[in-house]
């Protein structure tokens, strides 16, 4: 499935601030910790807790945000569907690695283990 540009231009302008406190909230609504997130945002991102607090005073953007990052060889195994799209068929780079974020952050509000959400082989 492809994404349309302004999709892209949108997922690119997002800051990481504005999306951080909907993920805490979303798991720990579902009895999750934000210790839990922060373990499996730095798995995806190498990011740890000191520099998601960094990257959010400094309001990165999602495009910034990802740039930076270094991502896990194993995140090419997240699959499924995420806010109506396959993320193994999205083109745009940014857009899948966007999605990616999204469903760790599901698949640990879910309830699924540490060790399935984190694709260690």
């Amino acid at each position: 499935m492809t994404t349309t540009p302004e999709h892209d231009a949108r997922i690119a302008k997002l800051t990481f601030a504005s999306v951080y406190p909907h993920y805490v909230n979303k798991v720990e609504k579902k009895g999750r910790t934000k210790e839990e997130l922060h373990r499996v945002i730095e798995w995806l991102t190498g990011f740890t807790e000191a520099d998601l607090q960094r990257l959010t005073e400094e309001k990165v953007t999602f495009a910034e945000f990802f740039d930076r990052a270094t991502l896990h060889p194993n995140a090419h195994l997240i699959k499924g569907v995420i806010c109506g799209y396959r993320i193994e068929n999205i083109e745009t780079p940014l857009t899948r690695q966007a999605r990616y974020l999204d469903k760790v952050v599901d698949e640990l509000a879910k309830g699924k283990k540490l060790e399935k959400i984190m694709r260690e082989g």
